[in-house]
């Protein structure tokens, strides 16, 4: 990206910090795979206490911290219960069939979260010759709902309504759900079997996600990580960042919270036809509706300002720590002209 653009395309795109940096050049490294790396067992531990679980297993993606999910909670030809627009389910290439021989049942979560009521449906729909439920994922925060986090008694409503069945959370923004709803991430997590977070996503780490559950499900998640490729050796290089990430980057995402509620003001203010509402962002995320969103991402590059899309019709933009209050207003007012310049 040519310096000076404020890029809105996502929060995987900042910079480690200056204290990552060091961490990373100073960290204390050992061969991960025997599990001899000091600094990946701090990070794994000092995760699985943050999220209240008994083990955790650092992995180079959230992709492959919620295949390992799927292949440990879910037999293959089992149903796994999803929202029609998690990431499980329609941004990791169809891993989940393929990596785990499961099936999705999808179901609508317009707002973020999925009906109770249809999640006993389709845990009923065993006894009517359809696949049982193997599964249940949910994500929190939604990306594709503006980021939103889930309320915590819809989530317990959800888990009541398929006793025994086991729950995976992708939690890639785990903390922004913490911070703008005040829920913790232990006590979110307490409602999942296993939960996902990124480091790359909002919290500044270069890469890496953590995956936490039980000691039993966690031994059998680092099996299936070295199935899939990724065992890693002085990874202690990399979960340096994510130690700095975990412990300095949470509280400011208040900042990026703060950040989109301006951006989507500046949407429904130049382009009222968008159906954004700011009212539903509480997070870093904003998604509204354009007509022809290539002319729009190409009116806003031309001032400076990259976006992109979701889905077609609907662009997305991303707040982050890489993303300053000048930044914000420079994209206003590249939307305040969108109309004018014919985007």
């Amino acid at each position: 990206m040519p310096e000076g653009f404020v890029d809105l395309r996502s929060d995987t795109v900042t910079q480690p910090t200056a204290a990552m940096r060091a961490a990373m050049a100073d960290a204390v490294v050992g061969d991960d795979v025997y599990g001899e790396d000091p600094t990946v067992n701090e990070l794994q531990d000092t995760f699985a206490a943050r999220v209240g679980k008994d083990a955790a297993l650092f992995v180079p993606s959230g992709t492959m911290g919620n295949q390992l999910a799927l292949r440990l909670l879910a037999t293959p030809g089992s149903w796994v219960v999803a929202g029609a627009r998690q990431h499980v389910v329609i941004y990791e290439s169809g891993a989940g069939a393929l990596n785990a021989g499961v099936q999705f049942h999808e179901l609508a979560d317009d707002d973020g979260t999925l009906d109770p009521r249809d999640v006993a449906t389709s845990v009923a729909a065993v006894d009517y010759h359809q696949p049982k439920v193997g599964a249940i994922c949910v994500e929190n925060t939604h990306m594709p709902a503006n980021g939103a986090a889930w309320p915590l008694e819809r989530l317990d409503a959800v888990a009541a309504a398929a006793p025994g069945v086991p729950i995976h959370m992708d939690g890639a923004r785990l903390f922004h759900a913490e911070v703008a709803s005040g829920v913790s991430a232990a006590t979110y997590a307490s409602r999942a079997t296993t939960v996902m977070c990124c480091l790359s996503k909002g919290l500044c780490a270069p890469v890496g996600s953590l995956l936490a559950g039980p000691a039993d499900v966690m031994a059998g998640a680092r099996l299936e990580r070295q199935r899939l490729g990724g065992g890693m050796r002085q990874a202690g290089v990399i979960a340096a960042a994510g130690l700095v990430a975990l412990r300095t980057m949470v509280d400011r995402l208040a900042d990026d919270h703060q950040r989109a509620r301006r951006l989507s003001e500046a949407v429904a203010d130049s382009l009222p036809e968008s159906g954004c509402d700011p009212a539903t962002i509480t997070t870093n995320i904003v998604t509204f509706r354009h007509q022809d969103p290539d002319r729009l991402l190409a009116h806003l590059r031309s001032e400076g300002v990259v976006a992109g899309t979701i889905a077609p019709g609907v662009v997305r933009f991303v707040t982050h720590h890489d993303v300053d209050d000048a930044g914000v207003e420079r994209t206003a007012k590249a939307l305040a002209s969108a109309s004018t310049a014919g985007a």
